[in-house]
């Protein structure tokens, strides 16, 4: 079998992977696109960092390629929908940049303190400048993190460990959890309220993007400094640049940009800013790591067929992974659409398996389930292998039932979530083999495929309120490809399943949330 490392891999796991005398491993770190779309059908597997796009053309020409591993997490540069959609696993390694990156943020935050880079670079050019470089401890100052997983956690602990005040903002833990850690959680005003230092920990979503924005620095104490070590974009450059120069913010230290490189970003020419390369994962033993971890992983699938750390797969035998498959893909597709719908911290959840389905081994779509609800707070963090020790860490009760006496549907999966302000309920089939299709939400019955950019909305059922809500969305060039509406007949209520062919902006959503008769306005990603 065939092996291609197309990004630069730590010596270790390439080391690894030759030693396996059933592997062809060829290295090759400079192929263009067009030269990877070329000979990708005759390798078995492909292994990357961050460097390889994987798009949708070159998994169409991916005739024999059964695995797509990252050493590292992001899989930002992975078609990963086009790669299950031809049963290619896409695999990542999520716990290889933990302490890593963890320790990068309080190198920068004390960077950023002490103006280390900055007087670094006067003493360079022979000056003896100690009192322009006069700095700040963090001695008893207050650190807010916003995002509480893995890494967010191992930043607290070295914070604690520094003397620090620590709190932290994460909606999507039960409060409870998070004091368990020794932090004090609190909402987003307060932290921006309270904060000597804010540091984000969370993965790029549509409610994690410009997080920290023009508003939110308004709401923080003169002199805060900021810290991004996470993904470029949840931190609004723009609104930092101004919040810098009108002496809110006294320091920012940034490993991430919203484009990198960051070609004529502003932000590099303030004195105030501490930047690098995102090298928030690079250490040599963050690199062995995840090269050691990526190579055993290839060679544990294509040599046993055991699946770690896959994103679109769980650990179960090929041949039940190619029956199971339209169930797991509906089954994440549900979790993801709760999670989405659904404000707060998970507290409960409760999945049914109705008629057919109750045949299959439920586990893995339990999982599924539980993978989909996660993967929008988590990102790249959460896979088939963690998923359940992220539900443990968050104290979430998961029920399962079954009954094979099907109603309405020959199979349904229907799933019901509790979390700190509120619940819903939304349930799915199969039809055939492999349409997917969401069937209830909440009270309302309708028919909705499962894919793509999506608009929820609730409105009051009266005429010429869907036909509003087309023009508006016309008046601002985005087409619609498929809509479904549910109808409460006695509530005189709607709710309209709309996907679009491009996501639909925020202010674009505020305008349709300002029409009359229009209830509720919700953009999803399926």
């Amino acid at each position: 079998m065939k092996v291609l490392v197309s990004d630069n891999l730590a010596e270790t796991g390439v080391e690894s992977l030759m030693e396996v005398p059933e592997l062809d491993v060829e290295v090759s770190t400079s192929l263009t696109h067009e030269e990877l779309r070329h000979i990708i059908k005759e390798y078995d597997a492909l292994i990357i960092r961050s460097g390889t796009k994987v798009t949708a053309d070159i998994i169409e020409n991916a005739d024999n390629l059964k695995v797509i591993a990252r050493a590292g997490i992001g899989l930002d540069n992975v078609d990963v929908e086009a790669a299950s959609k031809r049963g290619i696993v896409v695999m990542n390694t999520p716990e290889g940049n933990v302490i890593t990156t963890a320790e990068h943020t309080i190198a920068m935050l004390l960077a950023v303190s002490r103006n280390i880079p900055q007087a670094t670079a006067s003493l360079k050019e022979g000056k003896w400048e100690k009192k322009r470089f006069r700095g700040k401890e963090v001695f008893h100052k207050t650190l807010g993190i916003i995002g509480v997983g893995r890494i967010g956690r191992v930043v607290a602990e070295r914070a604690v460990g520094l003397q620090m005040n620590v709190i932290a903002f994460d909606p999507y833990i039960n409060a409870e959890v998070v004091e368990k850690l020794g932090i004090t959680a609190v909402t987003l005003d307060e932290l921006c309220a309270r904060s000597d230092y804010i540091t984000v920990h969370t993965p790029m979503t549509q409610e994690t993007r410009g997080i920290l924005n023009a508003q939110a620095f308004q709401k923080m104490k003169k002199g805060v400094y900021i810290i991004n070590c996470a993904r470029g974009g949840i931190v609004d450059e723009v609104a930092l640049y101004d919040a810098i120069q009108s002496g809110i913010v006294a320091g920012a230290a940034l490993d991430v940009f919203a484009k990198e490189p960051p070609v004529d970003n502003p932000l590099l020419s303030l004195s105030q800013v501490v930047a690098t390369p995102h090298l928030g994962a690079s250490t040599d033993e963050a690199q062995e790591n995840v090269a050691i971890a990526v190579s055993e992983q290839v060679i544990d699938y294509l040599l046993r067929g055991t699946i770690r750390n896959a994103v679109n797969a769980p650990s179960i035998d090929g041949n039940v992974l190619a029956s199971l498959r339209p169930y797991l893909i509906l089954s994440e597709k549900l979790g993801s659409l709760l999670t989405q719908i659904t404000s707060g911290a998970i507290r409960e959840v409760s999945i049914e398996y109705i008629g057919e389905v109750t045949c299959v081994d439920n586990r893995p779509l339990t999982l599924s389930i539980l993978k989909g609800m996660l993967t929008p707070i988590l990102g790249e963090m959460v896979n088939f292998v963690n998923v359940p020790v992220h539900v443990k860490e968050r104290n979430i009760k998961v029920r399962e039932s079954v009954r094979s006496e099907a109603e309405d549907f020959t199979n349904l999966v229907s799933v019901h979530v509790k979390t700190s302000e509120g619940e819903n309920l939304v349930a799915g089939t199969i039809f055939g083999k492999k349409d997917l299709r969401v069937v209830r939400i909440n009270d309302f019955r309708l028919e909705a495929a499962t894919e793509g950019h999506v608009l929820l909305i609730y409105n009051i059922d009266t005429p010429g309120t869907i036909g509003a809500i087309g023009t508006c969305l016309g008046r601002h060039n985005i087409n619609i490809s498929m809509m479904n509406v549910g109808q409460i007949l006695d509530r005189g209520q709607n709710i309209i399943f709309l996907r679009t062919d491009s996501p639909v902006p925020k202010n674009v959503v505020q305008e349709l949330l300002a029409m009359d008769n229009v209830n509720v306005v919700q953009a999803l990603e399926l």
